[in-house]
């Protein structure tokens, strides 16, 4: 019941997180009035968002050990979250060995290792992600299938590590 009480408590501040951050940085990259949002500012808006809820999720998991609660809390966690003015934006989390903990999009892919998966152009694209996330947080060019196509597109990744744990957080930009 306390464990039931603080994950909607850690959702709903996270939530009023995401509506500040949200409602901060989007009017402005939206300021073009209808012309091409620069990179810069998708850029910026991934590497917030993706601190925030790095930080978020550490404090939302600092008491929960039970490995199954963790993943459950981390589902719930990012699974809703879109942003972006297309909607383009989503979640990703990993461990260390290149298992897939959870993906907003790509639920076929949760629980599955993916650490020598190679993308269109033959990057190991969760090994590359991993050791940006070493340093404690980087952007990563890669190839991945945008959501609604049935290609892989050129996409900058952003990623952390989520703190007190074994895992990474991540989400990224398709490129024109």
């Amino acid at each position: 019941m306390l464990l039931r009480r603080n994950r909607a408590l850690t959702l709903f501040v996270a939530i009023l997180g995401l509506i500040a951050v949200l409602s901060a940085v989007v009017p402005v990259a939206m300021a073009a009035g209808g012309k091409p949002i620069p990179v810069d500012q998708y850029k910026e808006l991934a590497k917030v968002m993706t601190h925030s809820f790095a930080v978020g999720l550490g404090g939302a998991l600092a008491n929960v050990r039970n490995v199954e609660d963790r993943i459950d809390l981390i589902r719930s966690f990012i699974g809703p979250v879109r942003f972006f003015p297309d909607n383009s934006g989503y979640f990703y989390v990993y461990d260390s060995k290149g298992v897939n903990i959870a993906h907003a999009i790509q639920k076929d892919l949760q629980g599955k290792n993916l650490w020598d998966y190679k993308d269109a152009k033959g990057k190991l694209v969760l090994q590359a992600l991993f050791e940006a996330s070493k340093k404690g947080g980087g952007f990563v060019d890669f190839y991945w299938l945008k959501p609604g196509t049935k290609e892989q597109m050129p996409k900058l990744g952003y990623v952390e590590p989520i703190p007190g744990t074994d895992y990474f957080i991540g989400t990224g930009v398709y490129l024109p």
